[in-house]
């Protein structure tokens, strides 16, 4: 069984979209929300921590609320993309594994566009996966839960997860799962560059880069620096449209 967690502020968007497709699964499941509209929860981490604690699946899944699962037996088929996978420490629907690209089968927006790069057809190794929608056995949530001091926002919780339970020697996938996100992509913002550098900070002496659906980062050098670098090329790149 899996226990699905999601973390809300808004009521309409969650029954039009994650619930009302929880509803015509065709699996048994859980469906455990924490309703944030009071902000009694200042980051993702903390909800979640406090969640997946009450989870009684033998998977977690983490689901923003404006995701919409794209088959009756989506959860069935997770459980059994889970099941047969060796090590498995966490497993999205979207991730990277290289610069390269995303690995998705999802859509995201209004009108539906393809999320990532590279289409898959079975589940495939990576690095990190993206925060829309993810998985982590409840033997290994029992073990480490999200890191709500690195990841003290809304940002890059599964990212870091993902790159924490690498250095515990588990495997990250992505699973070859069609669903919509609403959201047309999140862009990034101060509160992410700031989260994004605590987390290069802590995984540096493992990871030289760390590859997340938004891009791919050093972690030698300062976040700040690779951002006037990219700023800076655009503006070059400006220019020489003008």
């Amino acid at each position: 069984m899996i226990s699905v967690i999601c973390v809300s502020n808004n009521p309409k968007i969650l029954q039009e979209d994650l619930v009302a497709s929880l509803g015509k699964q065709s699996a048994e499941h859980e469906f455990i929300q924490v309703d944030n509209r009071d902000g009694k929860h200042r980051s993702a981490a903390s909800a979640m921590n406090a969640a997946g604690k009450k989870g009684k699946g033998k998977y977690l899944m983490f689901v923003h609320q404006d995701i919409v699962l794209g088959a009756d037996d989506f959860l069935w088929m997770a459980e059994r993309f889970l099941d047969s996978l060796p090590n498995v420490g966490i497993a999205g629907v979207a991730g990277r594994l290289d610069a390269r690209g995303v690995l998705t089968n999802i859509t995201h927006g209004d009108p539906p566009t393809h999320a990532g790069h590279i289409r898959i057809e079975k589940p495939e190794i990576v690095q990190t996966v993206d925060e829309c929608l993810f998985f982590v056995p409840r033997i290994v949530f029992e073990e480490m839960q999200f890191d709500d001091r690195t990841c003290d926002d809304w940002h890059l919780y599964a990212v870091d997860y993902a790159l924490s339970v690498k250095r515990l020697g588990l495997e990250v996938y992505v699973l070859p799962l069609v669903g919509h996100h609403r959201s047309g992509g999140a862009s990034m913002s101060r509160m992410y560059h700031r989260t994004l550098a605590k987390v290069a900070r802590k995984h540096r002496k493992e990871f030289p880069w760390i590859h997340t659906s938004l891009g791919s980062w050093r972690t030698g050098i300062p976040i700040s620096l690779q951002l006037l670098s990219i700023n800076t090329k655009r503006r070059l790149r400006g220019t020489r449209r003008g």
